[in-house]
Protein backbone atom coordinates (compact mmCIF):
# COMPACT_ATOMS: atom_id res chain seq x y z
CA UNK A 1 0.00 0.00 0.00
CA UNK A 2 1.23 3.50 -0.83
CA UNK A 3 2.35 5.50 2.30
CA UNK A 4 -0.23 8.18 1.50
CA UNK A 5 -2.96 5.54 1.36
CA UNK A 6 -1.88 4.21 4.75
CA UNK A 7 -2.01 7.68 6.27
CA UNK A 8 -5.48 8.22 4.83
CA UNK A 9 -6.65 4.84 6.10
CA UNK A 10 -5.58 5.80 9.65
CA UNK A 11 -7.06 9.31 9.51
CA UNK A 12 -9.78 9.90 12.12
CA UNK A 13 -13.33 10.45 10.96
CA UNK A 14 -14.24 14.11 10.70
CA UNK A 15 -17.11 14.94 13.06
CA UNK A 16 -19.64 17.77 13.28
CA UNK A 17 -17.87 18.95 16.43
CA UNK A 18 -14.63 19.36 14.51
CA UNK A 19 -16.41 21.39 11.83
CA UNK A 20 -18.09 23.51 14.50
CA UNK A 21 -14.76 24.26 16.15
CA UNK A 22 -13.17 25.25 12.82
CA UNK A 23 -16.11 27.50 11.88
CA UNK A 24 -16.59 28.95 15.36
CA UNK A 25 -20.24 27.88 15.61
CA UNK A 26 -22.28 25.27 17.48
CA UNK A 27 -22.72 21.68 16.32
CA UNK A 28 -26.43 22.42 15.94
CA UNK A 29 -25.57 25.08 13.37
CA UNK A 30 -23.35 22.61 11.51
CA UNK A 31 -26.26 20.13 11.42
CA UNK A 32 -28.65 22.74 10.03
CA UNK A 33 -26.23 23.74 7.29
CA UNK A 34 -25.28 20.15 6.39
CA UNK A 35 -28.93 19.12 6.13
CA UNK A 36 -30.08 22.20 4.21
CA UNK A 37 -32.34 23.55 6.97
CA UNK A 38 -30.86 27.02 7.42
CA UNK A 39 -33.78 29.14 6.25
CA UNK A 40 -34.64 31.63 8.98
CA UNK A 41 -32.30 29.88 11.39
CA UNK A 42 -28.70 30.54 10.34
CA UNK A 43 -27.10 33.76 9.14
CA UNK A 44 -25.46 33.97 5.73
CA UNK A 45 -22.09 34.57 7.40
CA UNK A 46 -22.35 31.40 9.50
CA UNK A 47 -23.53 29.39 6.51
CA UNK A 48 -20.47 30.53 4.57
CA UNK A 49 -18.08 29.69 7.41
CA UNK A 50 -19.59 26.24 7.99
CA UNK A 51 -19.48 25.36 4.30
CA UNK A 52 -15.85 26.47 4.11
CA UNK A 53 -14.98 24.33 7.14
CA UNK A 54 -16.83 21.34 5.67
CA UNK A 55 -14.86 21.73 2.45
CA UNK A 56 -11.53 22.08 4.20
CA UNK A 57 -12.03 19.13 6.55
CA UNK A 58 -13.82 16.83 4.10
CA UNK A 59 -16.80 16.35 6.40
CA UNK A 60 -19.44 13.85 5.22
CA UNK A 61 -22.87 13.74 6.85
CA UNK A 62 -23.66 10.35 8.41
CA UNK A 63 -27.19 10.26 7.05
CA UNK A 64 -27.97 6.80 8.34
CA UNK A 65 -26.56 7.48 11.79
CA UNK A 66 -28.42 10.74 12.22
CA UNK A 67 -31.69 9.28 11.05
CA UNK A 68 -31.28 6.30 13.39
CA UNK A 69 -31.00 8.75 16.26
CA UNK A 70 -34.40 10.08 15.26
CA UNK A 71 -35.91 6.59 15.43
CA UNK A 72 -35.98 5.72 11.72
CA UNK A 73 -33.37 5.44 8.97
CA UNK A 74 -33.46 6.26 5.28
CA UNK A 75 -33.03 2.57 4.47
CA UNK A 76 -35.64 0.65 2.47
CA UNK A 77 -35.38 -3.15 2.65
CA UNK A 78 -36.42 -5.25 -0.35
CA UNK A 79 -36.99 -8.92 0.49
CA UNK A 80 -36.86 -11.21 -2.54
CA UNK A 81 -36.77 -14.99 -2.93
CA UNK A 82 -34.16 -16.61 -5.15
CA UNK A 83 -32.16 -13.69 -6.53
CA UNK A 84 -30.84 -16.08 -9.21
CA UNK A 85 -34.02 -15.28 -11.17
CA UNK A 86 -33.02 -12.56 -13.71
CA UNK A 87 -36.55 -11.14 -13.48
CA UNK A 88 -35.66 -9.55 -10.14
CA UNK A 89 -32.92 -7.40 -11.65
CA UNK A 90 -35.53 -5.37 -13.51
CA UNK A 91 -37.80 -5.23 -10.46
CA UNK A 92 -34.92 -3.85 -8.40
CA UNK A 93 -34.13 -1.26 -11.09
CA UNK A 94 -37.73 -0.05 -10.98
CA UNK A 95 -37.71 0.22 -7.20
CA UNK A 96 -34.42 2.11 -7.22
CA UNK A 97 -35.73 4.58 -9.79
CA UNK A 98 -38.87 5.41 -7.83
CA UNK A 99 -37.17 5.76 -4.44
CA UNK A 100 -34.68 8.34 -5.69
CA UNK A 101 -31.55 9.51 -3.90
CA UNK A 102 -33.32 10.16 -0.59
CA UNK A 103 -33.45 6.46 0.30
CA UNK A 104 -30.88 3.66 0.35
CA UNK A 105 -32.08 0.29 -0.94
CA UNK A 106 -30.94 -2.76 1.03
CA UNK A 107 -31.56 -6.21 -0.48
CA UNK A 108 -32.41 -9.22 1.63
CA UNK A 109 -32.16 -12.19 -0.71
CA UNK A 110 -31.76 -15.95 -0.53
CA UNK A 111 -29.77 -18.58 -2.34
CA UNK A 112 -31.27 -20.30 -5.37
CA UNK A 113 -34.35 -22.34 -4.52
CA UNK A 114 -34.69 -20.98 -0.98
CA UNK A 115 -37.36 -18.72 0.47
CA UNK A 116 -36.55 -15.84 2.87
CA UNK A 117 -36.85 -16.57 6.58
CA UNK A 118 -38.86 -14.13 8.70
CA UNK A 119 -36.28 -14.37 11.49
CA UNK A 120 -33.51 -13.15 9.17
CA UNK A 121 -35.59 -10.19 8.01
CA UNK A 122 -36.49 -9.29 11.61
CA UNK A 123 -32.78 -8.99 12.37
CA UNK A 124 -32.52 -6.37 9.65
CA UNK A 125 -35.38 -4.44 11.24
CA UNK A 126 -32.87 -3.42 13.93
CA UNK A 127 -31.69 -0.91 11.32
CA UNK A 128 -35.07 0.81 11.75
CA UNK A 129 -35.84 0.93 8.02
CA UNK A 130 -38.13 3.62 6.67
CA UNK A 131 -40.08 0.96 4.79
CA UNK A 132 -40.19 -2.65 3.66
CA UNK A 133 -40.90 -4.23 0.26
CA UNK A 134 -41.56 -7.97 0.00
CA UNK A 135 -41.46 -9.59 -3.45
CA UNK A 136 -43.34 -12.81 -4.18
CA UNK A 137 -44.10 -13.81 -0.57
CA UNK A 138 -46.39 -16.49 0.80
CA UNK A 139 -48.90 -16.16 3.64
CA UNK A 140 -46.80 -18.11 6.15
CA UNK A 141 -43.85 -15.77 5.76
CA UNK A 142 -45.99 -12.65 6.18
CA UNK A 143 -47.75 -14.01 9.28
CA UNK A 144 -44.45 -14.91 10.91
CA UNK A 145 -42.85 -11.60 9.95
CA UNK A 146 -45.58 -9.37 11.47
CA UNK A 147 -43.70 -6.26 10.36
CA UNK A 148 -44.69 -2.85 11.69
CA UNK A 149 -44.32 0.32 9.65
CA UNK A 150 -44.78 1.03 5.93
CA UNK A 151 -44.99 -2.21 3.94
CA UNK A 152 -45.82 -2.94 0.28
CA UNK A 153 -46.06 -6.37 -1.33
CA UNK A 154 -45.01 -7.13 -4.91
CA UNK A 155 -46.36 -9.97 -7.03
CA UNK A 156 -48.36 -11.35 -4.12
CA UNK A 157 -51.71 -12.53 -5.53
CA UNK A 158 -54.30 -13.42 -2.88
CA UNK A 159 -52.36 -11.76 -0.07
CA UNK A 160 -53.86 -8.27 -0.32
CA UNK A 161 -55.26 -8.49 3.21
CA UNK A 162 -51.74 -8.24 4.67
CA UNK A 163 -50.63 -4.93 3.15
CA UNK A 164 -50.90 -2.62 0.14
CA UNK A 165 -49.78 -4.48 -2.96
CA UNK A 166 -48.75 -4.23 -6.59
CA UNK A 167 -49.59 -7.42 -8.42
CA UNK A 168 -49.24 -8.90 -11.89
CA UNK A 169 -52.20 -10.44 -13.68
CA UNK A 170 -50.35 -13.73 -14.14
CA UNK A 171 -53.61 -15.73 -14.27
CA UNK A 172 -54.72 -13.93 -17.41
CA UNK A 173 -51.44 -14.67 -19.14
CA UNK A 174 -51.58 -18.32 -18.06
CA UNK A 175 -55.06 -18.68 -19.51
CA UNK A 176 -54.03 -17.03 -22.77
CA UNK A 177 -51.12 -19.45 -23.02
CA UNK A 178 -53.35 -22.48 -22.49
CA UNK A 179 -55.75 -21.20 -25.15
CA UNK A 180 -52.88 -20.64 -27.59
CA UNK A 181 -51.59 -24.20 -27.15
CA UNK A 182 -55.08 -25.65 -27.54
CA UNK A 183 -55.67 -23.64 -30.70
CA UNK A 184 -52.35 -24.99 -32.00
CA UNK A 185 -53.65 -28.56 -31.62
CA UNK A 186 -51.88 -29.71 -28.46
CA UNK A 187 -53.72 -32.22 -26.28
CA UNK A 188 -50.98 -33.41 -23.89
CA UNK A 189 -48.65 -31.04 -22.02
CA UNK A 190 -46.16 -30.96 -19.16
CA UNK A 191 -45.36 -28.24 -16.64
CA UNK A 192 -42.03 -27.29 -15.02
CA UNK A 193 -42.53 -25.22 -11.85
CA UNK A 194 -40.27 -23.36 -9.40
CA UNK A 195 -39.39 -24.99 -6.09
CA UNK A 196 -39.72 -21.69 -4.18
CA UNK A 197 -43.44 -22.29 -3.58
CA UNK A 198 -44.53 -18.66 -3.61
CA UNK A 199 -48.07 -17.46 -4.26
CA UNK A 200 -47.29 -16.13 -7.73
CA UNK A 201 -45.93 -19.49 -8.94
CA UNK A 202 -48.89 -21.33 -7.43
CA UNK A 203 -51.26 -19.05 -9.33
CA UNK A 204 -49.40 -19.43 -12.64
CA UNK A 205 -49.56 -23.21 -12.42
CA UNK A 206 -53.16 -23.46 -11.22
CA UNK A 207 -54.50 -20.98 -13.77
CA UNK A 208 -52.75 -22.75 -16.62
CA UNK A 209 -53.88 -26.22 -15.52
CA UNK A 210 -57.49 -25.13 -15.07
CA UNK A 211 -57.68 -23.47 -18.46
CA UNK A 212 -55.81 -26.33 -20.12
CA UNK A 213 -58.34 -28.84 -18.75
CA UNK A 214 -61.23 -26.69 -19.95
CA UNK A 215 -59.73 -26.59 -23.45
CA UNK A 216 -59.02 -30.30 -23.69
CA UNK A 217 -55.32 -30.37 -22.82
CA UNK A 218 -54.31 -33.18 -20.46
CA UNK A 219 -51.49 -32.59 -17.93
CA UNK A 220 -50.89 -35.79 -15.98
CA UNK A 221 -49.60 -35.57 -12.36
CA UNK A 222 -46.27 -37.15 -13.35
CA UNK A 223 -45.90 -34.48 -16.03
CA UNK A 224 -45.59 -31.73 -13.39
CA UNK A 225 -42.11 -31.27 -11.90
CA UNK A 226 -40.28 -28.52 -9.98
CA UNK A 227 -36.71 -27.25 -10.13
CA UNK A 228 -34.67 -24.26 -9.05
CA UNK A 229 -34.83 -21.19 -11.29
CA UNK A 230 -31.67 -22.20 -13.08
CA UNK A 231 -30.98 -23.15 -16.71
CA UNK A 232 -28.83 -26.14 -15.79
CA UNK A 233 -31.28 -27.52 -13.24
CA UNK A 234 -34.18 -27.22 -15.66
CA UNK A 235 -32.18 -28.86 -18.45
CA UNK A 236 -31.27 -31.83 -16.24
CA UNK A 237 -34.85 -32.26 -15.03
CA UNK A 238 -36.19 -32.15 -18.58
CA UNK A 239 -33.59 -34.68 -19.75
CA UNK A 240 -34.72 -37.13 -17.06
CA UNK A 241 -38.42 -36.60 -17.68
CA UNK A 242 -38.57 -36.29 -21.47
CA UNK A 243 -38.41 -40.02 -22.43
CA UNK A 244 -41.49 -40.77 -20.31
CA UNK A 245 -43.28 -37.60 -21.38
CA UNK A 246 -42.64 -38.44 -25.00
CA UNK A 247 -44.12 -41.93 -24.53
CA UNK A 248 -47.29 -40.42 -23.02
CA UNK A 249 -47.76 -38.07 -25.97
CA UNK A 250 -46.57 -34.76 -24.51
CA UNK A 251 -46.10 -32.18 -27.27
CA UNK A 252 -45.86 -28.98 -25.20
CA UNK A 253 -43.92 -27.95 -22.09
CA UNK A 254 -44.92 -24.85 -20.12
CA UNK A 255 -42.38 -23.42 -17.68
CA UNK A 256 -42.98 -21.22 -14.63
CA UNK A 257 -40.19 -18.87 -15.79
CA UNK A 258 -38.30 -18.16 -18.99
CA UNK A 259 -35.15 -19.33 -17.23
CA UNK A 260 -36.65 -22.81 -16.90
CA UNK A 261 -37.64 -22.67 -20.56
CA UNK A 262 -34.08 -21.82 -21.63
CA UNK A 263 -32.97 -25.05 -19.97
CA UNK A 264 -35.60 -27.03 -21.85
CA UNK A 265 -34.59 -25.46 -25.17
CA UNK A 266 -30.94 -26.20 -24.45
CA UNK A 267 -31.52 -29.86 -23.63
CA UNK A 268 -33.98 -30.33 -26.49
CA UNK A 269 -31.27 -29.25 -28.94
CA UNK A 270 -28.85 -31.75 -27.38
CA UNK A 271 -31.43 -34.53 -27.65
CA UNK A 272 -32.30 -33.64 -31.23
CA UNK A 273 -35.90 -32.73 -30.38
CA UNK A 274 -37.35 -30.37 -32.96
CA UNK A 275 -38.73 -27.09 -31.59
CA UNK A 276 -41.62 -26.51 -32.26
CA UNK A 277 -42.13 -29.42 -34.71
CA UNK A 278 -41.96 -32.10 -32.01
CA UNK A 279 -42.25 -30.00 -28.88
CA UNK A 280 -43.65 -26.54 -28.14
CA UNK A 281 -41.98 -24.66 -25.27
CA UNK A 282 -43.25 -21.56 -23.41
CA UNK A 283 -42.47 -19.63 -20.24
CA UNK A 284 -43.35 -16.67 -18.03
CA UNK A 285 -41.52 -13.31 -17.63
CA UNK A 286 -40.59 -12.41 -21.22
CA UNK A 287 -36.94 -11.74 -20.40
CA UNK A 288 -34.88 -9.89 -23.04
CA UNK A 289 -33.15 -13.07 -24.28
CA UNK A 290 -36.52 -14.64 -25.06
CA UNK A 291 -36.87 -12.43 -28.13
CA UNK A 292 -33.44 -13.35 -29.48
CA UNK A 293 -33.15 -17.04 -28.60
CA UNK A 294 -33.30 -19.58 -31.43
CA UNK A 295 -36.17 -20.09 -31.83
CA UNK A 296 -37.66 -17.10 -30.05
CA UNK A 297 -39.43 -18.14 -26.85
CA UNK A 298 -43.18 -17.77 -26.47
CA UNK A 299 -43.68 -16.16 -23.08
CA UNK A 300 -46.20 -14.43 -20.83
CA UNK A 301 -44.94 -10.86 -20.61
CA UNK A 302 -44.77 -9.65 -17.01
CA UNK A 303 -43.79 -5.96 -16.62
CA UNK A 304 -40.91 -6.29 -14.15
CA UNK A 305 -39.60 -2.73 -14.11
CA UNK A 306 -43.07 -1.14 -13.87
CA UNK A 307 -43.79 -3.56 -11.01
CA UNK A 308 -40.76 -2.32 -9.06
CA UNK A 309 -41.38 1.30 -10.00
CA UNK A 310 -45.03 1.27 -8.86
CA UNK A 311 -44.24 -0.58 -5.64
CA UNK A 312 -41.53 1.96 -4.84
CA UNK A 313 -43.96 4.80 -5.49
CA UNK A 314 -46.56 3.23 -3.22
CA UNK A 315 -44.06 2.67 -0.43
CA UNK A 316 -42.65 6.17 -0.76
CA UNK A 317 -46.14 7.59 -0.36
CA UNK A 318 -46.64 5.59 2.84
CA UNK A 319 -43.23 6.57 4.22
CA UNK A 320 -43.97 10.24 3.60
CA UNK A 321 -47.35 10.09 5.31
CA UNK A 322 -49.72 10.07 2.34
CA UNK A 323 -52.87 7.98 2.07
CA UNK A 324 -52.76 5.73 -0.99
CA UNK A 325 -55.50 6.39 -3.55
CA UNK A 326 -55.21 2.77 -4.78
CA UNK A 327 -53.81 0.47 -2.07
CA UNK A 328 -53.97 -2.48 -4.45
CA UNK A 329 -52.79 -2.20 -8.04
CA UNK A 330 -52.71 -4.93 -10.70
CA UNK A 331 -50.54 -4.60 -13.80
CA UNK A 332 -51.58 -6.35 -17.02
CA UNK A 333 -49.80 -9.37 -18.44
CA UNK A 334 -49.91 -10.43 -22.08
CA UNK A 335 -48.92 -13.43 -24.16
CA UNK A 336 -46.08 -12.92 -26.63
CA UNK A 337 -46.13 -15.68 -29.25
CA UNK A 338 -42.81 -16.58 -30.87
CA UNK A 339 -41.26 -19.46 -32.77
CA UNK A 340 -40.95 -21.92 -29.86
CA UNK A 341 -44.67 -22.70 -30.13
CA UNK A 342 -44.97 -22.28 -33.88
Amino acid sequence: MDPLDRRNARAPRVTAAMVAERAGVSTATVSLVANGKTRGRVSDDNISRVREAISELGYVVDGIGSSLAKGVSSIVILVAPDISNPFFAKVIAGVRESLGAEYQLLLSVTDAGEFPQAEDVRKLMALRPAGLLVDAPNAGFLEELSAAGPLVLLDAPGLEAYAPSVNLDVARGARELAAHLADSGHTHAAYIDSVTGTATFDLRRKAFLEEAKTRGISVAPDCIISTMIDVGSAAEAFARAWPQWQRTGVTAVVCGTDTHAYGVLQEARVAGVGIPQELAVAGFDDLPYSATSNPGLTSVHLPAMPLGRKAGQQLRGLMEGFELEEPHVTLDSSLVVRGSTG
